[in-house]
């Protein structure tokens, strides 16, 4: 394994190209500072700008489902950037140390016999790592044509590829809307929304939802988007089970109470060969945890990163901004991107109304996660047969069996009965594990237990041992 590594060191290095990465390295270049970004994907923008492969950077992009106008003046910006040798997609971080000199990130790229590392240094540090979709099993979730909303999404987006042509897309939260609305306009049958939650409960938000008006409107083009196809939208509904013979062929529904339970005599099955399933997102934090970043749970549950007004974290000189200080949306994540690049480069934040965006946002996005909260009955729903861990094929049964072994958290129960001990390390099973575990031992629910994760990106046994070689003393 070679490694590259250069006696540079830049003002800030700023992990992560989506949309708080790029407005951090955007505001921050900006301000005169020597920026470096490095990025895991091919083209700039991450999952909310994710589009076919092109030349990006020399402004080939002409359309985006939504704003086009902001991601031509941040990839701009980074152009800039790219010309002066800061920018590195395709590199995936796995680690961060530190040095005399500052920061050495550590970041693998190139395919096979030809990866290599390559070493970036910088004073200064911004984590934009962003999300990924948030699961919970259920009976047949593991059958092939059962996949996340997200991963439905990135297939459409970047590849103009439909992932089915009879889809069911469920869950909750305003994500589903565009998924559905994508795959109708592309061709596909979207035999219907399934929303576990119900639209009124946003009447008790109103105030957060009007002083982000924009956001209705974006919701309502999605919203005849779907009419304008007949897809029909169904609210306090979820799946029950998916099935098939080896494949996904039918989806089993049934409507819930107003407790997320499922009402009886209410179950219905569709034909279906995808099933896009999504419950929110889950912050992607294996860096900042690496670093010792302070740490709480929001509102939806899910681990964050704390951060003061100027987007610091309790460690000196990292910034974090964007789904890892809490699942907020494109427009929050561009405003937290915006401050944590202005700190970093060394200068205050003197535009009051960026601090008044960023706290309507942060109110709109507590909003949508009490709106669309994942109901905890889901658990009511599995049987001792339904798979909790997909990677190490880990059933419910089984991880209860941890129980009876001492177990009373879920990473007693990893360490016991392997669930999140496979390929994902408990990416695609942690949360669920954890809801589990706190039902059963009646504790707290500790996301925090399968959160930590000393390899942030898969790599080879000998770049670890070379990397142990490379240690200090």
């Amino acid at each position: 394994m070679d490694t590259s590594r250069s006696d540079r060191v830049h003002d800030v290095v700023v992990i992560g190209g989506g949309p708080a990465g790029l407005a951090a390295a955007g505001r921050a270049a900006a301000l005169g500072a020597d920026v470096a970004v490095v990025d895991a994907a091919v083209m700039p923008g991450g999952q909310y700008w994710r589009q076919p492969a092109g030349d990006v950077l020399a402004g080939s992009v002409t359309h985006l489902h939504h704003g086009l106008s902001t991601y031509r003046a941040l990839t701009g910006q980074l152009a800039g950037i790219a010309a002066g040798g800061g920018y590195y997609p395709r590199h995936s971080v796995w680690t961060v140390g530190r040095d005399e000199s500052g920061f050495v990130v550590r970041a693998l790229t190139g395919t096979g016999a030809g990866e290599y590392e390559v070493e970036i240094r910088g004073r200064r540090l911004v984590l934009a790592p962003g999300a990924y979709d948030r699961q919970v099993p259920f009976p047949g979730w593991d059958l092939p044509g059962v996949m996340t909303a997200g991963g439905v999404q990135a297939l459409l987006k970047g590849h103009a590829v439909t992932a089915g042509q009879r889809v069911v897309v469920a869950g909750t939260g305003p994500f589903l809307l565009p998924v559905a609305a994508g795959l109708a306009e592309s061709g596909a049958t979207v035999v219907g929304v399934l929303e576990a939650a119900s639209p009124l409960a946003w009447a008790r938000h109103a105030g957060a939802v009007l002083r982000n008006v924009g956001k209705l409107g974006e919701g309502a083009g999605y919203a005849r988007a779907l009419a304008r196809h007949r897809v029909p939208v169904r609210t306090r509904t979820a799946v029950l089970e998916a099935s098939g013979d080896g494949v996904l062929e039918r989806v089993t529904t049934v409507r819930l109470d107003r407790h997320g339970r499922a009402l009886p005599g209410t179950r219905t099955t569709v034909e279906a060969d995808t099933l896009a399933v999504g419950w929110g997102f889950t912050p992607q934090l294996e860096l900042p945890l690496a670093l010792g970043c302070a740490t709480r749970v929001d509102v939806d549950g899910s681990l964050v990163c704390v951060v003061d007004d100027e987007q610091r974290s309790s460690v000196a000189d990292v910034f974090i901004a964007g789904e890892a200080c809490g699942v907020g949306g494109a427009d929050l994540a561009v405003t937290e991107g915006e401050i944590a690049g202005t700190v970093a480069a060394g200068a205050a934040v003197t535009d009051r109304r960026l601090l008044r965006r960023r706290a309507a946002l942060r109110r709109f996005a507590v909003a949508m996660h009490a709106a669309h909260p994942v109901p905890s009955a889901w658990m009511e729903r599995l049987t001792d047969a339904t798979v909790l861990c997909r990677c190490e094929e880990v059933t419910v049964g089984r991880a209860r069996e941890a129980l009876l072994l001492g177990a009373d958290d879920a990473r007693s129960a990893k360490l016991l009965t392997r669930p999140g001990m496979g390929w994902c390390q408990g990416r695609v099973c942690g949360y669920a594990t954890s809801c589990l575990m706190s039902a059963w031992s009646g504790r707290p629910a500790s996301p925090a237990s399968m959160a930590a994760r000393p390899v942030a990106a898969p790599l080879r046994l000998g770049t670890l041992a070379a990397a142990d070689d490379r240690a200090p003393g």
